[in-house]
């Protein structure tokens, strides 16, 4: 949802903005988004694949052309030596089968500072895909 707070800042947001999906939880990933399990169990919730399916899903449970899902590690605890602290996977997907993906080590700045950028590089994928499209 930060993503659609920085969105919604600007005056006329609900004209290119239709929802956001706030899927914390593995549960809720699943629940949501349709994002297989198998999935969530094979490469975990910080993974390519899940962010990957978290996009599609979006997709596939709103009217938007373009969606984009963030998934990562902001810290200060929860990081382990395979997924540390400011490990972000993005994942933006357009109508029609366009796919972005990005992986994004942010190191341990703080968790303000990892979302804030985490933010600025969602946006940056959605206008790479299609400047002029509802998310």
């Amino acid at each position: 949802m930060i993503v659609a707070g920085a969105l919604t800042e600007v005056p006329g947001s609900s004209d290119v903005l239709d929802r956001g999906f706030i899927t914390y939880s593995n549960a809720a990933k699943e629940a949501m988004l349709g994002v297989p399990a198998a999935t969530l169990e094979r490469h975990g919730a910080v993974s390519r694949e899940t962010a990957e399916a978290m996009a599609a899903g979006a997709l596939a449970m709103s009217d938007a052309d373009l969606a984009v899902a963030i998934t990562g590690v902001a810290g200060p605890g929860g990081g382990s030596a395979e997924k540390p602290i400011g490990l972000v996977h993005f994942a933006a997907a357009a109508r029609g089968g366009r796919r972005v993906h990005r992986e994004k080590r942010y190191g341990d700045i703080g968790r303000s500072a990892v979302r804030a950028q985490s933010v600025a590089e969602a946006l940056a994928m959605l206008e790479l895909l299609a400047p002029s499209a509802r998310v």
